[in-house]
């Protein structure tokens, strides 16, 4: 896959949840802002 360019749309995808199930980035079509933070859940090395 090679990175998106500024105003390309996202391709779809889901991630777990933190309150549990899945959430995708679907759930959020048509909301003004969204802002996606991925950080390493055990706060390890990577």
């Amino acid at each position: 896959m090679t990175g998106l360019r500024f105003g390309q749309e996202a391709p779809t995808f889901s991630l777990p949840s933190s309150a549990g199930g899945e959430t995708a980035l679907a759930d959020f079509k048509g909301k003004a802002d969204v802002v996606l933070v991925f950080y390493c859940y055990d706060f390890g090395g990577i």
